[in-house]
């Protein structure tokens, strides 16, 4: 459920907590970019998950994504946290669009 540095810290229901990619500073031609056009980093890393949510008839369904796996976020949205002075949101499972296959 949660990594080893998030002891401290356990999601909960269907939520997930996620760690952003650093943004782009340089183009691909080398190029300095400044911070209003870089784009929003919409590609994350799963932290922890919390147990799962609950059905209509209260049954515990399980999550979508493990610790460990690179996602896709949607651009907008998701609770900013601070711990260990780094900064992670939070996310529910069923907003998260989708997880990157290696």
């Amino acid at each position: 459920m949660a990594g080893k540095t998030f002891k401290k810290f356990l999601p909960l229901f269907d939520r997930v907590l996620v760690e952003r990619y650093a943004a782009e500073l340089v183009s691909k031609g080398g190029i300095m970019l400044p911070e209003k056009s870089q784009g929003k980093v919409v590609q994350a890393t799963i932290v922890a998950t919390g147990p799962g949510g609950r059905s209509k008839n209260g049954d515990i369904q399980p999550m979508m994504v493990t610790v460990g796996e690179k996602v896709l976020l949607p651009e907008y949205g998701g609770t900013k946290v601070i711990l260990e002075e780094k900064e992670y949101y939070l996310f529910r499972d069923g907003d998260i669009l989708g997880k990157y296959i290696e």
